[in-house]
């Protein structure tokens, strides 16, 4: 049997072009787009402060672009997002970019980017609307994808979130997700969230 090898991440990708052919609206692709583009802001600043020098900077950046565009597939005809069922945006990010021919090694950053990691047993404990399975980040690329985004929120208006503000945020669903967070931020640091609310025009959104 002649085994074919999974096609490299650093395939060419075109971020902008996939955003604006899947996006079902301007509003959309305005949305989503822009805070994939801070979340990648968030980490290439993370990785310039010397944070996880081993990370292959060209996978962050791709995984940055790419992590959300599962939220499109979340919007009606009338263009309203379903709040609702908005857990599910990683799985759909993850058929949606397989079905776009990209290796799973690109896929992964749209399952695996949710809270701080969601597991078989957060899912069966929670019956949450997700098919059985870990969605957690695994390498150290994932990782930092998933850490930056949790410093941005896509809701109205969009700001930054502090340390402080998403560690309040995430305790809801344990002590061991405000652990696993605090692990992630030993990791990397914490982003210079002041020069990037400047230069995004947004504010910052404290404990």
């Amino acid at each position: 049997m002649v085994i074919v090898p999974e096609p490299s991440w650093d395939v060419a990708v075109d971020a902008d072009e996939l955003h604006r052919r899947h996006a079902p609206s301007q509003p959309a692709f305005t949305l989503v787009h822009t805070h994939c583009r801070i979340v990648w802001d968030l980490a290439a600043g993370l990785l310039a402060a010397g944070a996880a020098p081993q990370a292959d900077a060209g996978l962050v950046r791709t995984g940055a672009l790419l992590h959300d565009i599962g939220v499109y597939r979340l919007y009606d005809d009338a263009g309203q997002l379903d709040h609702a069922q908005y857990l599910r945006h990683g799985v759909l990010g993850h058929e949606l970019l397989a079905a776009d021919g990209l290796p799973e090694t690109v896929c992964r950053f749209a399952s695996c980017h949710t809270g701080v990691g969601l597991t078989r047993a957060d899912i069966a404990a929670g019956d949450l609307p997700l098919p059985p399975g870990d969605y957690v980040a695994q390498t150290v690329e994932e990782r930092l994808v998933m850490y930056a985004d949790k410093f941005h929120s896509k809701s109205n208006p969009s700001s930054f979130l502090t340390v402080e503000a998403y560690r309040g945020y995430v305790r809801r669903f344990g002590a061991d997700k405000v652990a696993r967070f605090d692990e992630l931020t030993a990791e990397f640091g914490v982003p210079d969230l002041a020069a990037l609310a400047a230069r995004h025009g947004m504010t910052v959104r404290g404990g």
